[in-house]
């Protein structure tokens, strides 16, 4: 098989060798092998000669990944007549730079190694034979000093300039690590997570409606282990994410832009987050012992009414969409305000959510005057007192005054609690859509149900809007 040199311009073969008896010294070698599995000294030192050759032989079709086994230097364009041995780096055999066809091959190696081969003869014992050829020992001395100081100033200045490049370098590198440092700071406080609202109440406020980040944190803890996985938000943001849509009433647009994601995506989020909020804290909403709720009765319910005052009744209305169809849109109309809302009555809501069943007898249940539950009231032995009015009467008498005066003012305080409710979670003022008023898959309350039951819940979790005389509720957290 004939062997032919790869360097441009070098016509050299193996067939040189044969036809011509002064080429026959003549060797061919293959490019040095980049060994990655010999530690990194070694795997740094092949490298950098593989590097080294690529770019002394400078054909362009040639990559440093897939150089051909084929492709071989030939011995004409060592100095010695063959490469020098792989870690002997400052040999001028390192590389080839003989015959290259360019005047571009560094030297600085070459020349390394002439100092140092005439460092060691300089300092090899003189005798013998040799003796003769030093005429001049006292001149030979003086110039072997000369040059041995030369090349020690040459060398240190060298080692000056590296360490000037390396300082420069680290001073580079600490800039950049701290140029870094600061941008992920930067990046926790703007990402809409954990960082972003520790230790700072106001924001916690004003995101989540919550009263301090503790509580929200115990909120997290609680339903954490039941939310499923999310491609793109941790549980963390998808609780953020439902308290901040609950709490603002933000776009839906916007909030997919805070949190990238997508329509659907959010609106599966929110539901499932929805779902798992209701089924852990439910229970938050509930009906106190009566031994728990006389002792924690504000003092203006006991003055009035002694510690009879069991509950106060209630309602507030909820925009929906209209429906198209005719029945539905009869079925959703409210007499109370002749708004969309429910076409049950105060009374009917009263008798089947419950509260009738709890009273005990003695009680008294404090109401508005829509609320026309003398009769179902009276069946469990309780008394309700609703404000008077005139009758067609051009005043009260003063009994009917004063009585409906200490009503109303005690009755305000659950008018407080709906206000709060409805001011703090902005999205019961928005008009929900008529998907929202679907039974759940499986359940016999809708989402809008679980929508209002959730407010509730993180409203119980606030200060109490009743407080004691001359005293400011905080959160104690």
């Amino acid at each position: 098989m004939v062997r032919t040199c790869c360097v441009i311009g070098c016509n050299v073969s193996s067939r040189d060798r044969q036809r011509n008896k002064s080429e026959s010294g003549l060797s061919f070698h293959s490019f040095p092998t980049w060994k990655q599995h010999e530690g990194v000294h070694v795997a740094d030192v092949t490298k950098r000669r593989r590097l080294a050759w690529k770019a002394a032989v400078r054909r362009p079709d040639m990559k440093f990944s897939s150089i051909s086994k084929h492709l071989l230097v030939c011995s004409r364009h060592f100095q010695s007549g063959k490469p020098a041995y792989v870690m002997d780096e400052t040999n001028p055999d390192w590389v080839p730079t003989q015959h290259m066809g360019h005047s571009e091959i560094l030297t600085s190696n070459s020349d390394r190694h002439r100092r140092r081969t005439q460092r060691e003869q300089q300092r090899a014992p003189v005798g013998g034979k040799d003796h003769h050829h030093h005429p001049h020992p006292q001149l030979a001395a003086a110039n072997v000093e000369n040059l041995d100081l030369t090349v020690r100033h040459t060398e240190a200045t060298r080692q000056t300039k590296d360490c000037v490049c390396c300082e420069q370098s680290r001073a580079e590198v600490n800039r950049l690590l701290e140029e870094n440092r600061k941008l992920q700071s930067q990046l926790k406080k703007t990402e809409l997570n954990e960082h972003f609202l520790k230790d700072d109440t106001e924001k916690v406020r004003y995101y989540t409606g919550l009263p301090c980040f503790a509580i929200l944190l115990a909120v997290f803890d609680n339903v954490k282990a039941f939310l499923p996985a999310s491609k793109k938000l941790s549980h963390f943001q998808m609780l953020l994410l439902t308290l901040m849509r609950l709490r603002l009433d933000l776009p839906v647009q916007h909030l997919c832009d805070l949190f990238n994601v997508s329509h659907k995506a959010l609106s599966s989020v929110f539901t499932d987050t929805i779902d798992v909020l209701y089924a852990r804290l439910g229970a938050l909403v509930h009906w106190p012992e009566r031994h728990c709720l006389q002792a924690t009765m504000p003092p203006q319910f006991i003055e009035t009414f002694g510690k009879r005052v069991a509950v106060i009744v209630d309602c507030f209305e909820i925009r929906t969409e209209r429906p198209s169809n005719l029945k539905a849109h009869a079925q959703t109309y409210s007499r109370y305000k002749g708004l969309g809302g429910g076409s049950a009555s105060d009374r009917h809501i009263t008798e089947k959510c419950g509260i009738l069943q709890r009273l005990l007898p003695g009680d008294v249940v404090l109401a508005d005057r829509g609320f026309d539950i003398r009769d179902p009231v009276g069946m469990m032995c309780a008394e309700v007192k609703i404000p008077a009015y005139t009758k067609g009467f051009c005043q009260l008498d003063a009994r009917d005054i004063e009585d409906t005066r200490a009503i109303a003012h005690l009755r305000i305080h659950v008018e407080r609690v709906i206000g709060t409710l409805r001011n703090k979670f902005k999205m019961l003022h928005t008009t929900m859509p008529i998907r929202l008023r679907l039974p759940c898959e499986g359940e016999d309350v809708t989402l809008l149900d679980k929508i209002v039951k959730v407010c509730c819940v993180l409203v119980n979790m606030c200060p109490s809007v009743v407080v004691k005389p001359g005293t400011t509720e905080t959160c104690s957290c």
